[in-house]
């Protein structure tokens, strides 16, 4: 009797991945293992006076490499939060700021809490407890380390640790930049909360503009009418879904959550589903589309995109031998596990992977903080003028207009779109597609130009990998 296969956990999935693409470059083995380790991490425990009695909470930040500074990463709020997890996080955040470009090393921090056994102002309590534990050890710093929103967190927690900070560091005059995913009135940048959402989008994009890539996920055609599944409605898959429905003409047939799965041929109102969720805590009781209680039975069903939003591992040994999606995009970090990416890659199942597919989150992040240093919002000096010059040319093309009488017309929305020009949200999204295509274009050159490789979560590795090695080389180390 064969003995069943163990299922790697998450941290051992991203070192056999890394293992993996290694294997295929020529490092020296002495760089190989700095990359691979993490250099620190903290581990917190700390108390808080609440409810008559003091609580502990146990917090982690972990630097996985400093080959620039600051390094950047996410702070979660989850009960599942661990060492082992945080710093396998921290080692994606590396890869995907490699990837982007953004000039950032990887961190990445959690805290064992459930958000909602907690009210706002005990939250606030704790977050602030847990800046400062961080902050006064320098674990946040605008030039050393800068954290940002992840599972569990979002602009408010943001908001309070940059508060906690600037309090802590009352002359340093870039105390904004400490923290990104800040609220707009706080020197947060628009976009920002759409932006992991929006950078799934630009990834899909992209991928469909390349005939090879979308004969290689035996699909055909655009994106417009592709049937897509989203695994968590939480912001990165809200805002990907919303915007591949509303935007691309994707169909949105199926949407699982924590309490179940909804189901709907002609495709779900994304919207409507979000709004209703926030107000009933989960899909059970929508009133469209067919509703199921084990919602995970959905990850198996037929549809052209699948799109794992939320936990990692949900696609595991268990059941990836069913999974009948041809392209899968991986909005969460680590959704599908090493052992599962193996049978999916010798099934030729197509997987754009997390430290590509969801960078658009530190990339938006990358623009905040450049921002918040330079201490003006993008679009601000040169919105103005770039209208009046479109103004010029709408000018003359009225007196054309005028005088060619019937023979020519403007065609309708043209001055009105022509004439607007870009403020910080055009220049956010600008910025962040630029960025999603140029690092697609980088992996697929590795994927199709290798013989060696034939996915591109490995291509992915290699470039990210070949980048960070080339930093340290350039350090002298």
């Amino acid at each position: 009797m064969s003995t069943p296969r163990k299922e790697p956990s998450f941290r051992e999935s991203v070192d056999l991945m890394f293992n993996h693409a290694v294997a295929l470059m020529d490092l020296p083995p002495g760089l190989e293992e700095k990359i691979r380790v993490c250099n620190a991490t903290y581990t917190v425990r700390f108390g808080v006076r609440l409810r008559g009695q003091i609580q502990t909470f146990t917090g982690y930040r972990s630097v996985h490499s400093e080959h620039m500074e600051p390094v950047k990463g996410g702070i979660r709020y989850s009960m599942g939060v661990n060492q082992d997890e945080v710093e396998a996080l921290a080692a994606l955040m590396t890869y995907k700021c490699a990837i982007v470009e953004a000039p950032f090393g990887g961190s990445k921090g959690g805290l064992r809490i459930d958000p909602r056994e907690w009210d706002e102002h005990e939250l606030e309590l704790i977050t602030r407890r847990f800046a400062y534990e961080l902050a006064k050890r320098d674990l946040i710093h605008p030039s050393q380390n800068v954290p940002a929103p992840d599972m569990g967190t979002g602009e408010r927690e943001m908001a309070w640790i940059a508060d906690q900070y600037r309090r802590m560091n009352t002359t340093d005059i870039n105390s904004r930049a400490c923290v990104t995913g800040k609220p707009v009135n706080a020197g947060g940048i628009q976009g920002r909360t759409e932006a992991t959402g929006r950078g799934v989008q630009y990834a899909l994009q992209e991928f469909f503009r390349h005939p090879e890539d979308i004969k290689a996920a035996k699909l055909s055609g655009t994106l417009d009418g592709k049937r897509v599944i989203v695994q968590g409605l939480g912001n990165v898959g809200y805002h990907a879904a919303k915007f591949l429905s509303e935007e691309d003409g994707c169909k949105i047939v199926g949407i699982i959550e924590r309490d179940g799965g909804l189901w709907d041929d002609d495709g779900l109102n994304v919207e409507e589903v979000r709004n209703w969720i926030a107000k009933h805590d989960g899909v059970n009781g929508y009133s469209s589309g067919k509703y199921v209680k084990d919602g995970s039975s959905f990850l198996e069903e037929e549809c052209d995109i699948l799109i794992p939003a939320a936990m990692e591992g949900v696609i595991n040994l268990d059941n990836a031998e069913r999974i009948k999606a041809p392209l899968i995009i991986e909005a969460a970090n680590g959704p599908v596990t090493a052992g599962a990416d193996e049978i999916l890659r010798k099934r030729g199942t197509v997987i754009i992977p997390d430290m590509y597919a969801n960078a658009g989150g530190v990339t938006v992040s990358y623009f905040e903080w450049v921002k918040n240093l330079s201490h003006i919002r993008f679009g601000r000096m040169g919105r103005r003028q770039e209208e009046a010059r479109h103004q010029l040319i709408v000018s003359e093309l009225e007196r054309l207009d005028s005088h060619l009488g019937d023979a020519w017309v403007m065609s309708p929305d043209f001055k009105k779109k022509y004439l607007r020009g870009a403020g910080e949200l055009e220049l956010v999204r600008s910025g962040l597609d630029d960025t999603m295509r140029t690092a697609y274009q980088q992996i697929r050159e590795v994927w199709h130009g290798r013989e060696n490789v034939h996915d591109l979560r490995t291509a992915a590795y290699l470039v990210a990998i070949t980048k960070v090695a080339a930093s340290y080389r350039a350090l002298g180390l």
